[in-house]
């Protein structure tokens, strides 16, 4: 990838005047696939599937050997897109993207709990937040 270190957007719609709680799921789930991506590709002769071409021959079919599916998440292990064949979405339910991060979005709603900031860090916090205020109101004299 080109380098860019920055990821803006996530969970806006219409340039940022609607934001989503469903689209920042997903869109959490693109940028952790992007992450992953950019960590590299492993190669070994199991990721290179040499027997499974040797087995299966050019040209021929290899999504559904069992080294593909073995070796599919490695590339990205996404919480949103499934890699369900169609058969096997159906009989899941035929959630779309959408509906799976509504569930995710409805399961943090109700059960997420947030870890208090420790007193010490805290304290530490408060002292930046004063010194900044102090310069400011300085500043303004």
């Amino acid at each position: 990838m080109a380098g860019a270190n920055t990821i803006y957007g996530s969970g806006m719609l219409e340039l940022g005047v609607t934001f989503s709680m469903e689209q920042l799921v997903i869109d959490n789930d693109i940028i952790a696939m992007e992450k992953k991506a950019m960590e590299g590709v492993l190669i070994t002769g199991e990721t290179l599937a040499a027997d499974a071409i040797k087995e299966i021959g050019v040209g021929n079919d290899f999504l559904a050997h069992p080294s593909t599916m073995n070796n599919i998440e490695l590339a990205s292990d996404p919480m949103i897109f499934d890699r369900y064949m169609i058969g096997d979405w159906r009989a899941a339910g035929c959630k779309s993207a959408v509906d799976v991060a509504h569930d995710i979005v409805e399961d943090v709603m109700k059960n997420h709990v947030v870890k208090p900031i420790p007193a010490d860090i805290l304290d530490a916090m408060k002292v930046i937040v004063k010194k900044a205020d102090d310069e400011f109101k300085k500043s303004r004299e």
